[in-house]
């Protein structure tokens, strides 16, 4: 008997560690398991053929076969009685399964007798190590997020300003606007942004603020821009910091202080390092510039969110940079993004992505940064 197995039921298109067990996309449920280092894929009639073409798998089943199988031992099976008979068919007694593994199935597997233990992310810790085939992946879609980046400032660059409005084309210039020059080059690129952030102004000190409304001439203008290639389903993560007009001194002196603390992050990125360490410093060269972080008027300004994250599969992986220590390992990709937001001046955030390697790391992110960039 086997009691090593690994088990999935998912929608790959959203569950990200089917998708990468398999390599198939599919808009259904389906069943994935891993036993005995064998693949195998309990897959219904309507994807059965795609799944023995597509998936990189050992093996693919018919569920229909299994369902008729159930049907045989139970008047009217439930969708698990067919899989416990499949794992039975496989010699399999207990499984480990995703923490989202839906709570039903593993009641009604421990009832037919399976062991079901759930394993918390990353269910596949070799995820968080990116091949080169993954990082090509993620650097392209990279490239596609700084065309995005640049239509979007050549619209500003075209833009002129008229008193207190920017106006693009005969009209003012808005955020929905700029949002929908982005969207549509990534989508020319194969590429799906979600919850872009354009947030202009007092928008931005609120770090997941979308944005909304008129672009408003001297104020900053942060661009967060995180889309997920279509083809290869792999994200990427841009951060930049503009201004349509000229910025105040101040904000000048942000964004130089928010340059030289992500400069030192990057500098600090390498195998074997600790992510809470380089956020503490990253915070000190912040703090040391005269940026205290705290509560003001009951909202948070200053730097009060981490320093970085992975990126993969998902927007958000381990391991993070920030508060809560991580080991960076080789091969790992994570930006660095720190930022500073304050109610009298705005904000201003910057990010690039990077891969971890032995010595340093490299860095993924072409789109300039090293002034305030004034359109």
């Amino acid at each position: 008997m086997n009691s090593d197995a690994l088990l999935i039921i998912a929608v790959s298109e959203a569950d990200s560690n089917l998708y990468y067990a398999t390599r198939f996309f599919a808009p259904d449920p389906f069943v994935f398991l891993q036993v005995a280092g064998r693949k195998i894929l309990l897959m219904s009639d309507l994807e059965i053929d795609r799944a023995r073409a597509q998936a990189r798998v050992d093996e693919v089943v018919s569920l229909s076969e299994y369902e008729g199988k159930a049907r045989q031992r139970w008047q009217a099976p439930h969708f698990i009685d067919t899989v416990g008979l499949f794992l039975e068919a496989y010699g399999v007694q207990a499984v480990t399964v995703p923490a989202t593994f839906p709570l039903e199935y593993a009641d009604r597997l421990r009832d037919t007798g399976v062991q079901v233990t759930a394993r918390p992310d990353p269910f596949f810790p070799e995820r968080l190590i990116k091949s080169e085939e993954e990082i090509a992946a993620i650097a392209e879609t990279q490239r596609h997020t700084e065309m995005a980046f640049e239509a979007a400032v050549r619209v500003l660059r075209e833009s002129r300003i008229r008193g207190e409005r920017v106006h693009w084309q005969g009209k003012p210039l808005t955020v929905e606007a700029l949002k929908k020059v982005i969207n549509i080059s990534l989508m020319e690129n194969d590429c799906v942004a979600q919850h872009t952030i354009v947030a202009c102004g007092i928008d931005g000190v609120d770090p997941h603020n979308q944005g909304s409304g008129p672009i408003r001439p001297n104020e900053s203008i942060v661009f967060d821009i995180f889309p997920r290639s279509s083809r290869t389903r792999y994200f990427a993560d841009m951060t930049r910091t503009v201004v349509k007009g000229t910025a105040s001194d101040d904000l000048r002196r942000m964004y130089d202080a928010v340059l030289a603390a992500q400069l030192r992050g990057i500098e600090l990125v390498r195998d074997g390092a600790s992510g809470q360490a380089i956020h503490a410093e990253v915070a000190r060269v912040l703090e040391v510039r005269g940026y205290e972080t705290g509560s003001v008027d009951g909202r948070m300004q200053g730097f009060f969110h981490g320093t970085g994250h992975g990126v993969g599969l998902d927007i958000h992986e381990p391991p993070r940079i920030s508060k809560v220590d991580y080991p960076l390992r080789g091969g790992q990709v994570v930006t660095v993004e720190p930022g500073l937001y304050y109610s009298r001046w705005g904000a201003v955030r910057i990010e690039d992505l990077v891969v971890v390697e032995a010595g340093g790391c490299r860095n993924l992110t072409r789109a300039p940064k090293l002034t305030l960039l004034e359109l």
